[in-house]
């Protein structure tokens, strides 16, 4: 099926020409105006964007913090659980007589 300029035109009627020619005739106007109007939107956007990201970048530092103290505390217990199963495997060596 192809299109035909002439089916298109008869399809939309007077109504639809003129407002596709009104469409024409305002585009100049209407772009910069919605492009003016637009632009604090589009920066309130950036700037929310911007503060979330600050937001998040800090909460992952602190839990990043919290997991180096949780690996650490894991460390020295095991440190110690290793020291203490020494000590007691060496404890049979040292008994007195």
């Amino acid at each position: 099926m192809v299109l035909k300029m002439g089916d298109l035109f008869e399809d939309l009627g007077i109504p639809g020409i003129a407002a596709g020619v009104g469409a024409v005739v305002l585009a100049p106007v209407l772009i910069p105006a919605v492009a003016k109007a637009s632009k604090p939107v589009a920066k309130a956007l950036i700037k929310g964007g911007i503060v979330a990201y600050k937001k998040s970048r800090s909460a992952i530092a602190e839990t990043g913090e919290v997991l180096e103290d949780l690996v650490a505390e894991v460390k020295a217990e095991l440190t110690e659980q290793e020291a203490r199963s020494i000590l007691e495997s060496a404890d049979g060596y040292f008994e007195e007589d």
